[in-house]
């Protein structure tokens, strides 16, 4: 069967320097996928260089079996890849409803069913709908930018931290939601810090370090891995 989403020798430069270094991953239908690695690994960089928002120096991503690495990033949307980029990046003038609908800027016609999907996964936000996103807690604009990215369709979902600065709670809801999404029949590929959430919940995971992917596996192999564990969840190495 053909990945949704794969990455075969993607390099991205930032200038000279080089910022992702030829890596390679896959993302099956109905999975979810997680990215780890310290901040300035190359995380961020590869969900944007696959939402169209970076360019690839060389190398190939393709969708569904179908290059994208020369589209604009609105015609990634248009294809079936939705990003929810770290920091949320809502309209903070514009209420919640506006912010949704602007998710659907693809899309011709009605969008009452769309909104009220969107309502039943995130209920606060149906609750606030005529509130401006700016006013919004963390967690529920957290949610609005997810719901903004839902309203495009996406076959697969690009999530950037989508826990950060969000209280303990606040995030397991939002987890939560994310496998809900997934059951719904999204995939995700997730970038999240706080290792441990994501490979609790993801079944598969990759590691970079420096723009090169060193691991990757089941999730339970990688969380259960003393490495990464003295890496990335706190915890000393075994003797």
């Amino acid at each position: 069967m053909t990945p949704v989403l794969e990455l075969v020798d993607l390099e991205v430069r930032y200038g000279s320097v080089p910022a992702l270094r030829g890596i390679s991953l896959v993302v099956e239908r109905g999975e979810i996928v997680t990215l780890l690695g310290a901040n300035g690994a190359g995380k961020t960089t590869t969900l944007r260089t696959i939402s169209g928002l970076h360019r690839a120096h060389s190398g190939s991503i393709r969708f569904n079996g179908r290059p994208i690495q020369a589209l604009a990033a609105h015609d990634v949307v248009g294809v079936g890849v939705g990003h929810v980029p770290e920091g949320r990046r809502i309209f903070p003038r514009m209420n919640v409803l506006e912010n949704l609908e602007m998710g659907a800027y693809r899309r011709r016609g009605e969008l009452k069913d769309d909104l009220e999907r969107i309502f039943r996964l995130f209920p606060v936000l149906g609750e606030r709908r005529r509130q401006d996103g700016g006013t919004l807690s963390g967690g529920e604009q957290q949610m609005l930018a997810i719901g903004r990215a839902m309203m495009s369709h996406p076959d697969v979902l690009l999530l950037d931290e989508p826990s950060m600065g969000l209280a303990p709670l606040v995030v397991k809801a939002i987890f939560s939601i994310i496998d809900q999404i997934r059951a719904d029949g999204t995939t995700i590929l997730l970038v999240e810090q706080n290792a441990t959430q994501a490979l609790q919940l993801a079944d598969r995971g990759y590691v970079l370090e420096n723009g090169d992917i060193v691991m990757s596996g089941p999730a339970s192999q990688i969380l259960g891995d003393q490495r990464i564990r003295a890496a990335y969840l706190g915890e000393g190495a075994a003797s």
